[in-house]
């Protein structure tokens, strides 16, 4: 009965996130495109999401008559469900003391050993999803996104599970409470000593989730929209809510992994062996908010700063420069783990690592010409 309420209440806080995010990204992108935004809908525009909502509802459904029918309409739920499970497994917090009874485990599914595990499987099912999309759809635009984005998350999956193999060696377990709570206990977390490691999440979190500047399996300027180009109604809002929800997941798991989870100095200590009060798992709860917040800030900020890449940059990204990080941290990291050798090793060796590949990329660059006259007048002969 506990596991069904957490579901319920994970289910609705996930609409009602997702709803007011959109709101909260139209607000944004308007602010830094010097526009007004939603405002017409409810005080200050508050309402528009329940407007959006009953659009999506109330919206015609159509299905052309040249698609794959069950195949169409399998798409949407396959990438919302896959969005929406890797839920079952994110501790949203410590404990929750409960009055007469044992505490509440703020987690879904507790005791899950390898929860890390089961995200990333969980998480790689959503591209099952785009690809029948823009296979069933019998559109060609539909299908260049449906390759584009197969090609991308399988090419991202390498250097996202490479990145937080740092992670895995320093905390030496696979359940994302016990990463939390060995940030908590040292005191330090993890982007003090992986920054490296965050860097690269991050990117491939951006590609994994298909936003900006990672989107090209939904380009409107060269695919019209992709793989849901033939979508309406509420299986386009399936696709939407998964991508939100996805974002959502990636936020929280970079919270988990790198940003110390519910730990905050001062605010939220770690004291090993005694009872958390009411009022601590509330500050639990409100910390972890919080941080996961500003993250999504993070995931929208972005795409309204960058522009797309082009897809051999996007692929050239991911083979020639994340995953050959990837494994320099990881080397790195089991070579600082095995020998004991103190943290800061750790740090400067990864600053290192991304400066210097930096500075060489950099160079090689300015060296081959690229973006210059000579390279101009070149291709011109």
């Amino acid at each position: 009965m506990e596991a069904l309420v957490k579901i319920i209440l994970v289910m609705l806080a996930l609409q009602a996130a997702v709803a007011y995010l959109v709101f909260v990204e139209r607000k944004i992108a308007a602010y830094m495109q010097d526009r007004i935004g939603p405002n017409r809908v409810g005080p200050r525009g508050l309402l528009q999401p329940v407007a959006d909502g009953l659009k999506f509802l109330f919206k015609e459904e159509i299905i052309p008559d040249h698609v794959d029918k069950v195949l169409f309409l399998l798409a949407p739920a396959i990438v919302l469900a896959a969005a929406t499970l890797a839920f079952a497994v994110i501790p949203f917090g410590y404990v929750l003391p409960w009055w007469g009874g044992e505490p509440i485990e703020l987690v879904i599914a507790p005791n899950v050993d390898i929860g890390l595990v089961y995200l990333f499987a969980i998480g790689s099912l959503a591209v099952y999803g785009v690809i029948l999309g823009g296979w069933a759809s019998n559109n060609k635009y539909s299908f260049l996104g449906a390759m584009r984005s197969s090609a991308q998350v399988i090419s991202y999956e390498v250097p996202l599970g490479l990145s937080v193999l740092g992670v895995v060696l320093l905390s030496g377990s696979l359940r994302l409470d016990n990463i939390i709570e060995g940030q908590a206990q040292a005191g330090t977390w993890n982007v003090v000593v992986q920054p490296l490691g965050l860097f690269l999440f991050l990117a491939s979190a951006f590609a994994e989730a298909g936003r900006l500047p990672f989107d090209l399996q939904e380009a409107e300027q060269e695919l019209i929209g992709g793989y849901h180009t033939e979508y309406t109604g509420m299986k386009f809002g399936m696709f939407a809510l998964g991508e939100y929800t996805h974002m959502i997941s990636a936020s929280f798991l970079t919270v988990i992994l790198f940003l110390g989870g519910w730990h905050l100095w001062g605010v939220t200590p770690y004291t090993p062996g005694s009872e958390v009060t009411l009022l601590g798992a509330l500050l639990r709860i409100a910390v972890f908010g919080l941080k996961v917040f500003v993250m999504i800030f993070v995931f929208m900020w972005i795409r309204w700063s960058w522009p797309r890449f082009r897809f051999d940059q996007l692929m050239s990204i991911a083979w020639c420069s994340l995953v050959p990080l990837a494994l320099a941290n990881l080397v790195l990291t089991a070579f600082v783990t095995h020998y004991a050798l103190p943290a800061w090793r750790l740090t400067a060796g990864s600053i290192a690592v991304l400066v210097g590949t930096t500075w060489v990329v950099a160079g090689s660059k300015q060296g081959s010409g690229v973006g210059g006259r000579g390279s101009a007048s070149h291709r011109v002969g």
